[in-house]
């Protein structure tokens, strides 16, 4: 989905999750350059549009996918990563696969072909099998139309899921800022757990938008995240279309930074998360949260 202005911030905003579900929210867009962008949209029926994230920050670039192989070679490229987006795309790409399929061997055929460009990638399995399971418990004759339905479905919830992590974690920031009233809340984050890691809002960095459209002073420690950068390449670029302020730093400041009471909150994003409430994230998260724990 793209708009062509800009939505207002904190206005409610509807949202069709599809098969006449809506919800109303107050949604904190995300902004390229003064305009809305979601990571992935369909333009129409045979098209799937994408943010390249691999030209990121040196250039804002849109990817049109029309094939399956398209969308397979996409993920295995990282033209499109995180496990929300990883999802979305997924989800979308089966829609596609819908539309090239004949028979219900063919597109599972295509599913697996999917399902093979990320083995690791639990939503990527999640959503080619949520999409099978729609269309084989209908006729296949709809399944081009279910696969679309099912497909946005997939990347609103996405949305929803992340904006509503944002108004829960609002909420810390919000108590940390009236303990240091007038101050800026320092905050600490670690590799990409943005907008561009799910459909929109982000996982990790939602409380922050929602703080920062509340008007709490804050700033962002971003660390670079290492070996790929992709909190220097990626969340800063997000932080700057925001207009959030920020710095990044190398991965091992962070240790300094709270010796020196310079960090507040320390907040990243979750791989997976285990009934007993372990957490598996990208290397480097554990020394944030040993040093935070001090």
């Amino acid at each position: 989905m793209r708009l062509k202005k800009p939505l207002l911030l904190n206005k409610p905003f509807s949202l069709a999750l599809g098969r006449g579900i809506h919800v109303t929210a107050f949604f904190i867009l995300m902004i390229v350059s003064g305009e809305h962008y979601r990571t992935i949209w369909m333009p129409d029926a045979h098209t799937i549009r994408i943010i390249d994230q691999r030209r990121l920050p040196w250039s804002f670039d849109l990817i049109d996918l029309h094939s399956v192989a398209d969308v397979a070679n996409a993920i295995q490229d990282m033209a499109v990563r995180g496990a929300g987006l990883i999802g979305a795309t997924a989800g979308y790409g089966m829609a596609l696969a819908a539309d090239e399929a004949k028979t219900m061997r063919e597109l599972e055929t295509l599913a697996n072909n999917l399902t093979r460009t990320r083995p690791t990638a639990v939503n990527l399995n999640w959503a080619v099998q949520r999409q099978l399971t729609s269309i084989r418990s209908s006729d296949f004759d709809d399944r081009v139309a279910i696969a679309r339905v099912e497909a946005e479905m997939i990347a609103n919830e996405d949305a929803a899921a992340c904006q509503s992590i944002g108004q829960h974690g609002l909420r810390l920031i919000q108590n940390m800022a009236a303990k240091k009233p007038g101050q800026v809340v320092n905050i600490l984050t670690h590799c990409n757990a943005g907008w561009l890691a799910f459909v929109d809002h982000g996982s990790a960095t939602a409380p922050i938008y929602a703080a920062f459209d509340a008007g709490i002073p804050i700033h962002v420690w971003v660390d670079e995240t290492r070996p790929r950068n992709q909190g220097a390449r990626l969340t800063a670029w997000e932080l700057s279309q925001q207009g959030v302020p920020h710095t990044v730093i190398a991965d091992n400041t962070g240790g300094h930074l709270m010796q020196q009471g310079l960090v507040d909150l320390v907040i990243t994003g979750a791989d997976r998360v285990t009934r007993c409430g372990d957490v598996a994230n990208k290397i480097g998260t554990y020394l944030k949260s040993l040093g935070r724990q001090r």
